[in-house]
């Protein structure tokens, strides 16, 4: 009974959620129609039409990850809130992307910001991760990946705290961590 109240209480809440966001540009807010330090939410790439320098087919990519990364960095799906090895992670050091090593965000970058999902206001360099417009789930939001081989990593927010006012939300599951020395 409980199972089927929550899933009319998520049905409700999107279609809320889609009938207040008639249209992209009610739903943008000022940060993501301005740029904000060189780390502008405002995209309009379609994922479909980018091409990475690393490039693989399903099979390859399954012989590659886990079943639970290729979920995530290839078919964009989203681990749940607080499970993440990475969420409360204190180590000093890089994460790097599960799917082709390349490296992304500092620990010098990283808070928390009691989402439940490793967050960062920057990556290390900025062309490391790409971003795209996702209009999933009825919501608008930026989504973010790896610039080389294309990895779903998370989605980015305009509540993060300065320089950048970001939040990189990612799931943890995307990552790799290699520890400072």
């Amino acid at each position: 009974m409980e199972i089927i109240f929550l899933r009319k209480n998520k049905v409700k809440l999107i279609l809320l959620l889609v009938l207040l966001c008639g249209s992209s540009s009610a739903c943008k807010t000022k940060t993501e129609k301005n740029s904000l330090n060189n780390y502008s939410l405002d995209t309009n790439q379609s994922r479909i039409k980018q091409e990475f320098p690393i490039k693989k087919s399903a099979e390859q990519w399954k012989k590659v990850l886990t079943e639970q990364q290729y979920y995530v960095l290839r078919e964009q799906g989203t681990e749940r809130a607080f499970t993440g090895k990475y969420d409360g992670h204190k180590e000093k050091g890089i994460y790097y992307c599960a799917g082709c090593g390349q490296k992304l965000f500092s620990s010098k970058h990283k808070f928390d910001s009691g989402s439940g999902w490793p967050s960062y206001y920057q990556p290390v360099e900025k062309d490391l991760v790409g971003k795209t417009t996702d209009n999933s789930l009825g919501m608008i939001r930026t989504e973010v990946h790896c610039s080389k081989c294309g990895g779903h990593l998370g989605h980015i927010f305009p509540d993060g705290p300065k320089p950048t006012g970001l939040r990189y939300c990612i799931n943890s599951i995307s990552l790799t961590f290699k520890q400072e020395k």
